[in-house]
């Protein structure tokens, strides 16, 4: 592993470049799940009887 208190300033910001990206992809995954869980759940609600 890279020492963070040694590295250049390049190194830094492609490791904070690939935080973000890992983050934002995190987050998109969540998104898309939840999304995909409301739209089943959604079809199924839709056809129970009251």
């Amino acid at each position: 592993m890279s020492d963070p208190a040694r590295e250049t300033e390049g190194e830094a910001r492609a490791r904070r470049g690939r935080n973000i990206a890992l983050a934002l992809g995190l987050v998109l995954f969540v998104a898309l799940v939840f999304v995909v869980t409301i739209v089943r759940l959604g079809a199924n609600v839709a056809q129970q009887p009251f």
